[in-house]
């Protein structure tokens, strides 16, 4: 069984993520699909990454497998020093657990759970959480931590969601489509979100989007083509959310 990451791999100055001649095939025979083709990438402490492609690039392919839900079918995606793709079930368990912080497009909060109990299910079982007034505090909802998802807009609950993802400490944290489901005004609030944890607790984050106008408020910005990495830009200056272009 391999090692907790946490435990095994304290943070360096090097990569976080190791990535190379990354596949995902889907499939088998004729009907095979190529969800990635040979993708190479290194990710780093603190970055804020945009991962930018039209649907069916390969952007969400390579968010699951980065965070362990999926694994690849072939090449090296290694998270410091560890190979995620030898790993087994414990080990991925304990990685999604320990390592990764998730925020999807639809906020799969707990109907029936405040926004504090909602956070605190994650707390309960991570080993070094903050409190979930902590969590709920760096996301601006102090004041709506005792409501209920039905009493929460929709960008109250996506913030809900980052909360919750980032109060068990994650070294990484994957965002597929944050703002997806929102108008620009509460996707604006959202990603202010993001952009303060980034800031505030460096942790690497990865956005995965359609949008391009988002870019600018990374360290870098990547684009996929049908599964391959076909653009690397490095921003000169990360723009403050507001300032992004809609």
């Amino acid at each position: 069984m391999c090692a907790s990451p946490a435990d095994a791999f304290p943070p360096t100055d090097e990569a976080v993520f190791r990535v190379r001649g990354l596949t995902k095939t889907y499939g088998s025979g004729e009907a095979v699909v190529a969800a990635l083709s040979g993708v190479d990438l290194d990710l780093f402490a603190g970055e804020l990454v945009v991962l930018l492609g039209a649907s069916g690039s390969g952007k969400s392919t390579l968010l699951n497998t980065l965070g362990g839900l999926d694994s690849p079918s072939s090449g090296e995606l290694i998270y410091r020093g560890w190979d995620l793709g030898q790993a087994d079930q414990n080990g991925l368990t304990r990685y999604r657990r320990d390592v990764v912080g998730f925020v999807f497009q639809f906020y799969n909060l707990i109907p029936s759970l405040t926004a504090h109990e909602n956070v605190a299910l994650i707390t309960e079982i991570a080993a070094d959480p903050m409190s979930p007034d902590e969590a709920l505090q760096l996301v601006g909802l102090t004041e709506r931590k005792n409501h209920f998802p039905a009493q929460l807009s929709g960008g109250e609950q996506q913030r809900v969601a980052i909360a919750r993802a980032i109060a068990k400490r994650p070294e990484v944290l994957l965002c597929d489509e944050p703002t997806g489901a929102l108008d620009i005004r509460t996707g604006i609030t959202v990603l202010e979100a993001v952009q303060r944890i980034n800031q505030e607790l460096g942790t690497l984050t990865v956005i995965i989007t359609h949008n391009a106008a988002i870019a600018a408020m990374a360290d870098r910005v990547l684009t996929l083509s049908d599964g391959r990495l076909v653009g690397t830009q490095r921003n000169q200056r990360r723009a403050s959310v507001r300032e992004l272009q809609w």
